[in-house]
């Protein structure tokens, strides 16, 4: 049965632009990033690499949708490739100091996304 907040995420979801839906998925990657260093904090290793796993699923996400036709592609693909990296190690490390690392880069493009939108919308 399909509860009310899962209709109305679906919902968001199947009717939100593309900039927006690249909003989300940082937002999510920084709810993932937080719980998996709360996990870790509390020593529950599979329960951290579970939603280390969703941020590096949110990672390939964002490449496999980044426009290569504009030169910035690139530097992001290398920034996606390195939090990746970092992800990894943090996994094998449990290492929650790379979590923050890569939780605040997700910050920084959540930012600048988001005031990116908020320009285009002005515009438009």
């Amino acid at each position: 049965m399909i509860t009310a907040a899962q209709k109305y995420q679906n919902n968001q979801v199947t009717t939100a632009t593309p900039g927006e839906l690249t909003l989300m998925l940082f937002n999510g990657a920084i709810k993932f990033v937080k719980q998996a260093r709360a996990a870790l904090a509390e020593k529950q290793w599979e329960k951290s690499n579970q939603s280390n796993l969703r941020v590096q699923d949110i990672i390939s996400e964002l490449i496999i949708t980044l426009d290569r036709s504009y030169p910035i592609a690139e530097q992001l693909m290398t920034m996606y490739d390195y939090m990746n990296r970092r992800l990894i190690e943090a996994n094998i490390h449990k290492d929650d100091t790379i979590l923050d690392e890569v939780e605040g880069l997700f910050v920084q493009f959540r930012d600048t996304w988001k005031e990116a939108i908020l320009l285009s919308k002005q515009k438009a």
